[in-house]
């Protein structure tokens, strides 16, 4: 599917993604996530900028997970996925990455996601993650972001806020990676062009949806 076959709305609705900021898509993530039902826009848009700005100051980490392929990444809804067993390892999907690739050229977004940049995305995503699910940084990220479930005279209890991590990793991937744009404008521009594409009878297309690596202990 190129940028030329997608119809006059959906074009549209994707120029309308491309002038939001890439805050605007945490928020989104957010307001999507269980837990955050009825809560303040302003308050998910602060989240969402504190989560946005951890994961750009996190220190380059180590991937030391294998990398294998495979192809079958549309049926999914998934770019990538990480394992824990019986080796960690991060999982690519080739079609995906070639459907967004097709996509970004389209578009004309090179210039924001460079040639290959999309597959170190993807690792460098998954990779973080284990460092945003354990030990200090974990600890860091509920601190920054202020959510405080309970007090006890001068001490605070901090609750952790869903989906923040996962912006986080999205916002350590753009930077590591020197995307232009957060990899959640190429999601929302995906699952705009999978809506586009969905036959008028029968079950859409596999095209990623929210955000799109996923994870699977």
């Amino acid at each position: 599917m190129t940028a030329a076959l997608l119809d006059r709305a959906a074009l549209s609705a994707i120029g309308a993604l491309e002038a939001s900021d890439d805050i605007e898509f945490g928020v989104r993530l957010l307001a999507n996530t269980p837990t955050h039902e009825g809560r303040d826009p302003a308050l998910l848009r602060q989240w969402a900028r504190t989560a946005d700005e951890f994961g750009a100051a996190l220190a380059p980490v180590t991937v030391t997970a294998r990398v294998v392929e495979s192809h079958d990444g549309l049926a999914k809804g998934l770019l990538a996925r990480y394992t824990s067993r019986p080796v960690p390892t991060v999982e690519l999907f080739t079609d995906t990455l070639a459907l967004a690739d097709e996509l970004i050229d389209g578009l004309g977004w090179r210039h924001w996601y460079p040639a290959g940049s999309l597959r170190a995305a993807a690792i460098a995503h998954e990779a973080v993650h284990e460092r945003l699910h354990h030990g200090p940084a974990k600890t860091a990220l509920k601190r920054s972001l202020g959510h405080v479930v309970l007090r006890a005279g001068r001490h605070r209890l901090y609750g952790h806020v869903a989906g923040a991590d996962e912006i986080a990793a999205h916002s350590y991937a753009r930077t590591v990676c020197g995307l232009g744009r957060s990899p959640l404008l190429l999601t929302a521009a995906l699952a705009t062009a999978a809506d586009a594409a969905e036959p008028p009878h029968g079950s859409p297309r596999g095209l990623p949806r929210g955000s799109a690596p996923g994870r699977k202990k």
